[in-house]
């Protein structure tokens, strides 16, 4: 099947919507293609995971987003393969679709590093379908707890990240104010969080306050720290730690890391750290002319030659750059390299607490005015004002009065390790 796309951009991420709506801006004519018919908000997974809100609030169908937007092409379909000499792909249905240059914002899967039992029995935390999942799982689990009055309920998160510290934080936090509420103080006396990490500080991106000011927090709302410790054996009934540490957990949660999906490891492209490409500084594969690789499918540098973390402002701005580049492509101009606005970290750890770090110059602040500094970022960065009202509303409800955006969750279940 023969097409007239000047651009195909693989992926609705942050970096891929960003490239294909700049793209669309300049009358360009692209085809976006996406397993799903919506984008993901993945910064707020893990509140999804947790019933702090719901999945309208942090999905938008893409076709919403281009509405206006008519050189732009949305297709749902699942990639089988690329071929980044053509600048061609290939769906899961057998048609091709060619172009001009081709994008590859393929996202990542998660890395389990080779851990024994951790694929098969660990949950990730990834996508709107991890996230869902985990939230049925976790409901079903305080089901069942509720109806064996004797047996301990423990939930083990691996990955001191953002993704770990605020998945963590969220859960102990549902145990302390929801669990009791909805169920009873008895079940929520018997439920524990493990946080569990190989490195031995939280937050590993941030400075030494930040972290001292993450791992009291934790502590305080009952988080059980093993920093500094792997993960050596992921069972259904548990974890085993590197140090012979057996923890006891039906639930195992996932934030352990990325790497490079099937997709790009099928491409022919030169794979760096984590499966990712090694792109050029102007985004492009250093091994296929006009391919251009974006978000968590690459390892992007900044100015100084330094690795820029798999964020989605670094997706953002990375999706924008490369449209320029790529209108410099098709106009006869010159590409630029990326250069990055560094915005700073931020991670969520609890009601009224939060870390940030904003700017090169790390601003730092912590608790209150970081929480509120939190709110506002994610918010703004929300796409869809349908999708900003809703999660104001879940936060306000949750927040003040401790009601759960969503009690009950659907998706399919995986069940729940010994379940």
């Amino acid at each position: 099947m023969e097409d007239t796309y000047q651009v195909i951009v693989v992926g609705a991420g942050f970096a891929g919507l960003s490239a294909a709506k700049e793209l669309g801006r300049k009358g360009v004519r692209v085809l976006l293609i996406d397993s799903n018919n919506y984008h993901q908000f993945q910064p707020l997974l893990y509140q999804v995971a947790t019933s702090q809100i719901g999945v309208s609030a942090v999905t938008r169908p893409i076709r919403s987003v281009f509405r206006r937007l008519k050189s732009v092409r949305v297709m749902t379909a699942e990639v089988a393969a690329v071929d980044v000499v053509n600048h061609a792909v290939t769906t899961a249905d057998g048609d091709t679709f060619r172009a001009q240059i081709l994008v590859l914002a393929v996202g990542a899967v998660p890395n389990f590093f080779n851990t024994p039992g951790a694929e098969e029995h660990a949950l990730p935390l990834y996508s709107i379908t991890d996230a869902t999942m985990l939230g049925t799982s976790l409901t079903r689990l305080l089901d069942q707890a509720d109806r064996e009055p004797d047996v301990p309920v423990e939930v083990v998160v691996v990955g001191g990240g953002p993704t770990g510290v605020e998945t963590a934080g969220a859960m102990a936090e549902n145990i302390k104010f929801v669990v009791t509420k909805y169920f009873s103080p008895e079940l929520a006396a018997r439920c524990r969080v493990h946080l569990v990490d190989m490195v031995p500080n939280v937050l590993n991106m941030f400075s030494s306050k930040s972290q001292e000011y993450t791992r009291r927090r934790l502590l305080t709302i009952g988080v059980q720290l093993h920093m500094g410790v792997g993960v050596t054996d992921v069972r259904a009934d548990g974890v085993t730690l590197a140090d012979g540490t057996d923890i006891p957990s039906r639930m195992v949660v996932w934030a352990g890391g990325l790497k490079g999906g099937d997709l790009l490891a099928g491409s022919g492209l030169s794979q760096g750290k984590g499966g990712r490409i090694d792109v050029r500084p102007d985004l492009t594969a250093p091994d296929a002319d006009g391919v251009y690789v974006l978000g968590d499918a690459a390892n992007i540098t900044d100015a100084t030659g330094a690795k820029l973390p798999q964020l989605g402002s670094v997706a953002q701005q990375a999706g924008k750059w490369a449209a320029r580049n790529i209108d410099a492509d098709l106009t006869g101009g010159t590409r630029q390299p990326f250069k990055y606005v560094d915005k700073g970290y931020m991670a969520m750890i609890g009601r009224g607490a939060a870390v940030a770090e904003i700017g090169r110059r790390r601003l730092q602040l912590q608790g209150p005015l970081a929480f509120i500094s939190w709110l506002a970022v994610h918010l703004a960065l929300l796409s869809g004002t349908q999708q900003k009202v809703r999660a104001l509303f879940s936060w306000l409800n949750g927040y003040v009065l401790h009601s759960p955006a969503q009690v009950v969750v659907g998706g399919t279940e995986r069940r729940a390790a010994g379940q």
